[in-house]
């Protein structure tokens, strides 16, 4: 499945790692990979997206392209392109569970394989192929797949975990799997043949169960509230799986779908990428400057970081479900965090400021 964007007819030439890259206005650096677990060796290439969220790629694909995943990612955590990611129980779970999109050159490569192999987290919920990315044309329904992918992770490692009720993908579990059950004239566990008439998304696709189809089904809502799909040529090419693909059809349509990705409570995204995040002019220097990274991390609690802070700034500590444990603050001019009263395991720290990360204790 491939989206539908506007090309853009005015670019941008950024310098990036000291290179040319004919690419939209992206704040992001391109960094060596540095990950010393064996699944992730294939890799060369690394973006830290708004500290929760990372793209990985082999050496064979253009520093283009990875930081088209990072923008598109970035857009879609920080809809409102304030610098900060807008729903903070998403970034945290996102940050705790290592959310991640892999770009491989082509299906089989060494890299995929050595990944896939090894790879035994819960962040990587999609992948993107070489082949399937054009930066020229974000979202650009047969030629870019970054919006649906990246969509993809943050769905269903994100959402799906924090606002279950609303979103889970299991049947009878939430308003979403309600949802579907009307958009497929039913509840089908196995795929019908065919669809009931009544139907207005009707995936056909036999390897894509019914948690498969859900996370499906919350992309092409997505996507169709933001116009992605609007146009006569993208809704006749993805007739055969979705149908109301202009944000009218959708709302007058699919009305509890509709009512539930508005619903500001789960802050999901509105507006469509346009490959495009520098927010508020800032620079890829600027964005460097104004990272926070605790270390040694892992480590046993206590914490330096560089560039000390020039005022004090309170912090909040959540574990991996959500729940806030403290807050406390950080005086300015220091450069050390204790919190080996802290137990053992995985938490995120998010600053007054902003900032956040993912901090893992061991005792």
């Amino acid at each position: 499945m491939k989206l539908k964007k506007l090309v853009y007819t005015v670019l941008s030439i950024t310098l990036l790692n000291t290179a040319f890259i004919a690419q939209n206005n992206v704040c992001f650096s391109i960094e060596t990979n540095n990950n010393s677990s064996l699944a992730f060796s294939g890799f060369t290439k690394y973006v830290s997206v708004l500290d929760c969220f990372e793209v990985y790629a082999e050496s064979s694909i253009a520093d283009s392209k990875v930081l088209h995943a990072a923008a598109v990612a970035a857009e879609l955590l920080d809809n409102n392109e304030d610098g900060v990611v807008d729903d903070i129980l998403l970034k945290n779970e996102l940050a705790a569970s290592g959310a991640l999109i892999p770009i491989f050159s082509t299906e089989g490569s060494a890299a995929e394989n050595i990944f896939f192999n090894n790879y035994n987290g819960n962040g990587a919920a999609a992948v993107l192929y070489n082949n399937e990315m054009d930066p020229l044309q974000t979202g650009h329904w047969g030629d870019d797949a970054t919006v649906e992918e990246v969509i993809h992770v943050i769905n269903a490692v994100g959402h799906t975990s924090i606002y279950s009720s609303a979103f889970d993908i299991s049947p009878n579990s939430s308003l979403m799997s309600a949802a579907m059950d009307v958009a497929r004239g039913g509840q089908f566990l196995t795929i019908p043949n065919p669809y009931p008439s009544n139907a207005w998304y009707h995936y056909d696709d036999n390897t894509c169960d019914y948690g498969c189809m859900a996370i499906e089904y919350m992309y092409w809502s997505i996507v169709s509230h933001m116009g992605i799909l609007d146009d006569p040529s993208t809704c006749n090419g993805i007739a055969n799986e979705w149908e109301p693909c202009s944000p009218s059809l959708f709302q007058s349509t699919d009305v509890l779908m509709y009512n539930l990705i508005t619903d500001p409570q789960y802050l999901l995204p509105q507006l469509a990428p346009d490959g495009n995040y520098c927010p508020q002019g800032m620079s890829t220097i600027d964005l460097k400057k104004n990272s926070f990274k605790l270390y040694p991390n892992p480590g046993k609690g206590e914490y330096f970081f560089s560039n000390p802070f020039k005022k004090n700034l309170n912090y909040s500590i959540f574990d991996t479900i959500g729940r806030k444990i403290e807050t406390n603050y950080i005086s300015k001019n220091s450069n050390f965090l204790n919190l080996t009263h802290l137990n053992e395991g995985a938490y995120v720290i998010t600053l007054s400021n902003g900032m956040s990360q993912q901090i893992i204790i061991t005792k």
